[in-house]
């Protein structure tokens, strides 16, 4: 994950346990689970006002369940929206159906981004949520509505297969959780993520013209053109580092890994080793890589075609 090659909004504050006014019907509740994979936090969105939706209700955490009905108290929850099975951003689903009686809305549950035949086990996948019991599977083109508001859906597999995004029919925004988020670029580590999704599903973002992204973490991404841009630009950018140290003679995820990201918190290079394995992956598909064990994994040994 990388904060230097995007301009995001660096006075972004989590304000726990208040809920912010961002735009007409959008308000923001960031929950108090900072880390190196949340950042400040997640963010919580309410959405509509007096009958509302809730986007990403956030980790299994009681507190941050009570303040989103405290900032909602007088009004009615009737849809819990979630944007993926991550678990800082979809357990809470489970807690606020039974506070509210909502029903949940996904694209599916979560699942391997194509059939398992990939040599390794994500270590991350503690973090899947795969006990979400979904209400209502939504998918790409998808309409969800309330009172004064619709949302289209859009679904934007890489960061998961089931990721979604939702914009405003009106054109006032785009809610792009973690495909695209304001304070570093998105991790795609397989077996759940792909980097040909990722980068497919940012092309179809590029095609529109939604004028602000409020993301999963960090503020909200107001020069959306430039910045999609840049995150594009960064990707092919590592693509182009590995085919550079494969080129080098480099045959190994974790060697490139300590080149390529050298100048990373060493502590998140376990999680830059996944990204560089999906961009791998995605080479091999292409025919661009081969693999010398045959199957693709963290451990194998590669070269340029």
């Amino acid at each position: 994950m990388t904060q230097d090659i995007l301009q995001f909004d660096r006075d972004f504050s989590p304000n726990y346990g208040t809920a912010i006014d961002l735009s007409l019907s959008v308000r923001r509740l960031t929950c108090n689970n900072p880390g190196p994979f949340t950042w400040l936090g997640t963010n919580t969105y309410i959405i509509g006002e007096n009958d509302v939706a809730v986007l990403d209700p956030g980790p299994a955490d009681p507190a941050h369940i009570e303040q989103i009905l405290k900032a909602t108290a007088g009004e009615t929850i009737s849809k819990i929206l979630v944007s993926h099975t991550h678990s800082d951003h979809s357990p809470g689903a489970k807690l606020l159906k039974e506070k509210t009686g909502a029903d949940i809305y996904a694209e599916g549950p979560h699942r391997p981004a194509r059939p398992l035949h990939l040599g390794e086990i994500n270590p991350l996948d503690a973090s899947a949520d795969t006990d979400l019991e979904i209400d209502h599977q939504v998918s790409d083109g998808d309409v969800i509505e309330g009172d004064g508001w619709a949302l289209d859906v859009i679904h934007t597999p890489g960061h998961t297969a089931n990721h979604l995004a939702f914009a405003f029919q009106d054109g006032r925004g785009l809610f792009s959780a973690d495909h695209v988020m304001a304070w570093s670029t998105s991790i795609v580590a397989p077996p759940d993520g792909a980097m040909r999704d990722f980068m497919d599903s940012l092309d179809k973002l590029i095609a529109r013209d939604d004028p602000v992204y409020w993301p999963g973490h960090g503020g909200r991404v107001k020069d959306v053109a430039p910045f999609l841009a840049g995150l594009k630009a960064h990707r092919l950018g590592r693509e182009k580092s590995v085919l550079d140290q494969l080129t080098k003679g480099q045959e190994t995820i974790p060697d490139m890994v300590a080149v390529v990201y050298k100048d990373v918190d060493k502590s998140l290079h376990g999680a830059a080793a996944l990204s560089m394995f999906a961009h791998i992956e995605d080479l091999v598909s292409r025919g661009l890589v081969t693999c010398r064990e045959g199957i693709p994994s963290l451990s194998a040994h590669y070269a340029l075609a």
